[in-house]
């Protein structure tokens, strides 16, 4: 039975959940296992790094593996290779090493996508508040590059200002609840992920009254509930389950001997009131993806 090193960041954002749950349930129907190496700290890249060596010495067939930073890991990530462990990367691309494949999402394209279709539902002149992820995040700083692309197609929009909500729910609450001064006129909030956007509209729901539009990215369950419900305009299938679930049968395919291609794209989807329904379920109980829907090898 192949054995898999599945990384993820840290255990406060769902969507690293989904990506845990992901490999799971593919390796288990594939025939492998799977070992999950998560640090206390979220993003600790010292605990990352550990986490790495320690992995190697378990000496697994194949890792499933997002960086919690783009370089500062990379001496680490450079042991995969020294150890002969196939790496399958997902969700950020690793800047060091090799790696059989890369499983992901145009960051850029997804935020521009929900940006676009937030102005849309915004009159020719409006304001917004934008609340950015973690720096030190590769897709963060897409995200808000793709933020930009629509602004620069939307003169009229105007930024109210920009936040800084680490990805974290309580963090951009407390971080947007700070900023009330800055609400008075502001008609939509424009949040880099999900777990941001729930965090402002728990600032929204301490301090009842109308709202400003607030848009996510990730689709999880709690979004995507909030977007049926009306309390939330719309979010992107960012769909870190879907990325682990590939990147686990690449690594079982890999070792079977299969071709495996260098990187795989997931299309970009604006999930709102009018389609949700697809989205609106639990991840464990959103279908698995089929291999040859999404590979084109």
């Amino acid at each position: 039975m192949p054995r898999i090193a599945v990384f993820t960041k840290n255990r406060t954002n769902p969507a690293y959940e989904a990506a845990r749950l992901g490999a799971d349930r593919t390796a288990a129907r594939l025939g492998a296992s799977t070992v999950h190496y998560v640090p206390n700290v979220p993003d600790s890249v010292p605990e990352q790094i550990a986490l790495i060596a320690r992995t190697i010495a378990e000496t697994p067939d194949a890792a499933v593996f997002v960086p919690v930073d783009e370089t500062a890991v990379n001496d680490a990530i450079r042991g995969f290779d020294l150890a002969g462990i196939p790496l399958f990367n997902i969700i950020t691309r690793t800047t060091a090493g090799r790696r059989v494949t890369f499983v992901g999402s145009d960051d850029r394209a997804l935020a521009r996508n929900i940006a676009r279709y937030l102005f849309g539902k915004l009159s020719r002149r409006a304001t917004i508040i934008i609340l950015e992820g973690t720096p030190a995040s590769a897709t963060s700083r897409e995200r808000l590059l793709g933020f930009q692309d629509a602004l620069a197609e939307h003169p009229g929009i105007n930024v109210r200002c920009s936040l800084r909500g680490d990805y974290q729910r309580d963090v951009a609450r407390d971080v947007f609840l700070r900023a009330k001064g800055q609400w008075p006129g502001v008609d939509a909030v424009l949040c880099a992920n999900d777990v941001m956007a729930l965090g402002v509209l728990d600032a929204l729901d301490a301090n009842p009254g109308g709202g400003p539009l607030v848009t996510g990215v990730n689709a999880i369950p709690e979004a995507v509930a909030a977007i049926a419900a009306g309390r939330m305009l719309a979010t992107a299938d960012f769909n870190a389950m879907t990325m682990s679930e590939i990147a686990t049968e690449a690594a079982v395919r890999h070792l079977r001997g299969e071709p495996i291609p260098p990187e795989i794209m997931l299309p970009v989807q604006v999930v709102h009131a009018g389609n949700c329904a697809a989205w609106n379920a639990p991840f464990a109980a959103r279908p698995s993806p089929v291999w040859a829907d999404v590979v084109r090898t």
